[in-house]
């Protein structure tokens, strides 16, 4: 296989490996986005040296249209930054009539032809139009300058006529072991090239046509660092006395250049490709490609919510009313009238767990007869009520906790709670001290009653907090002056209020 075709194999391989490699490659940004692109050239050279008549894009009397082709790879670094790797091969050629040697003082009629040069640069892009104007102008245009740095493998013929003697059409060509003397020579289909540091520089256009392809126009100034891509040194060169063409010496002319503007088509690489439409995005239609849109514009506007808006959002989602009932006791037996079946027990009553009136002198009858403790132990409330600023227990109240004390040395499984209270007449802190004094009180009655085991009494104190009645009458005053006793099993909840004081 000839090397020409090795290389054109190598590299189709090297895309189509390039594209599977592009599919996983994304911009790391707020949301996914592709970033890789390959774009193809194709248009037209010219020449710029000492074989050229006129300056600019006007061809020589000898010279004919010549044309390049060529294709990048391209890595979107970010919306305004990229790299690519460009290859081109193509077509140089260039002419003039009047070429003086200053050696011979000869003049000829030169053209020279690069019938086959391959070159390959790294080069950066920066566009022009989000750095001048924004994401919002131009949105579907990218201007582009770039600038690199690369090689150019070439190889120069010369066609010419030595007008002063009148000679004949003579020819010679570089791609001859002495081409080596130029700058190196690299071998291709067994002749010889020479080998060069080129940098390009110019500016591209192109237009976002659909997800997936853009469509451009591009200008590419290539300075060559040498005078000899056209074999000619300025006056140094004679070309019948073959002098300054094969030595490194340098003429007075710059060094040779060729611009190329070709048309460019891009495919872009990269999953679920979608494109911005009237400069709107959606992050969830798919990835959009990082050389036309704004990371930035694919992060959602936070949302700022209104007086009113706050208003209704609040109002939806605003739990349902408490049952007032939860936290009212009207009959004052310790049984909230939520779950109270009876809540116009008498004061004084001993009532259930659901409210009902016990009669506590036959449970402890009841349990003396059938010889218990038995497993099951009742859940039982009543209250016991105190004269103003006092903690000391009245007689009735006293009945009442002794039958307590002969009921849990009964029954083992069951435990007390004392819940102490005051009406509102004082400060705060003082009513939580007198409510406590009137629990400890109930404590150390039952423990001299004969309570067999005293930590089952747990004692919790609130003052004024929890009243069960008005604070502006008598009877209210009386009613909230209270410790309640609740005879619970052992493995119920500690206590039935939220909060409160305990110990």
């Amino acid at each position: 296989m000839k090397k020409k075709n090795l290389y054109v194999a190598l590299i189709c391989l090297s895309l189509l490996s390039l594209n599977t490699f592009a599919q996983n490659r994304t911009y790391e940004g707020p949301n996914k986005m592709n970033t890789w692109s390959i774009t193809g050239y194709g248009g037209i050279t010219k020449f710029f040296g000492d074989l050229t008549q006129y300056s600019g894009w006007k061809r020589g009397d000898n010279e004919k249209l010549t044309g390049a082709w060529g294709l990048s790879v391209n890595k979107q670094l970010s919306p305004i930054f990229g790299v690519q790797i460009v290859g081109y091969n193509g077509r140089l050629q260039g002419s003039k009539n009047g070429h003086i040697s200053s050696i011979s003082n000869d003049t000829y009629n030169a053209t020279f032809n690069s019938p086959s040069f391959v070159q390959v640069t790294l080069d950066g892009t920066a566009n022009l139009n989000r750095l001048l104007f924004g994401y919002k102008k131009m949105r579907r245009w990218k201007v582009d300058a770039h600038l690199g740095g690369g090689i150019i493998y070439y190889h120069t013929d010369v066609d010419y006529t030595n007008v002063t003697k009148n000679g004949p059409l003579k020819h010679f060509s570089t791609n001859t072991d002495a081409s080596s003397k130029t700058a190196g020579k690299w071998e291709r289909n067994g002749s010889t090239y020479t080998r060069e540091w080129v940098i390009p520089t110019g500016l591209s256009v192109h237009y976002e046509l659909t997800p997936r392809f853009d469509l451009g126009i591009d200008y590419t100034h290539n300075f060559v660092n040498t005078e000899k891509l056209d074999a000619t040194v300025g006056g140094l060169s004679d070309y019948d006395l073959q002098a300054g063409i094969w030595t490194f010496a340098k003429g007075e002319s710059n060094n040779d250049a060729y611009g190329m503007a070709t048309i460019a088509l891009t495919y872009k690489l990269g999953k679920n490709a979608v494109m911005a439409k009237k400069g709107k995005y959606d992050a969830a239609s798919g990835r959009y490609h990082l050389r036309w849109a704004n990371p930035q514009a694919l992060i959602p506007v936070p949302y700022n919510p209104t007086m009113d808006d706050a208003d209704s959002i609040a109002k939806a989602n605003m739990p349902k009313a408490v049952d007032p009932r939860l936290y009212t006791d009207s009959d004052g037996d310790g049984v909230a009238d939520l779950f109270d079946k009876e809540p116009n027990t008498p004061i004084g009553s001993v009532v259930s767990g659901g409210g009902v009136a016990m009669d506590l002198d036959k449970i402890i009858r009841d349990a003396i007869k059938n010889n218990l403790p038995k497993d099951e132990c009742e859940a039982l409330f009543s209250n016991i009520e105190f004269d103003t600023d006092k903690a000391i227990i009245r007689n009735p109240s006293k009945e009442t906790l002794s039958k307590v004390v002969e009921l849990l040395n009964m029954r083992t499984n069951c435990r007390i709670v004392l819940v102490g209270h005051t009406d509102a007449r004082a400060s705060d802190s003082y009513n939580v001290a007198l409510s406590r004094r009137r629990v400890d009180a109930a404590k150390r009655f039952l423990v001299r009653g004969g309570l067999t085991d005293p930590s089952r009494i747990i004692v919790e104190y609130y003052g004024e907090y929890r009243p069960i009645a008005e604070n502006t009458t008598v009877e209210g005053l009386q009613s909230n002056r209270r410790v309640e006793i609740k005879i619970l099993p052992n493995n119920t909840i500690r206590s039935t209020y939220p909060a409160g004081f305990r110990r």
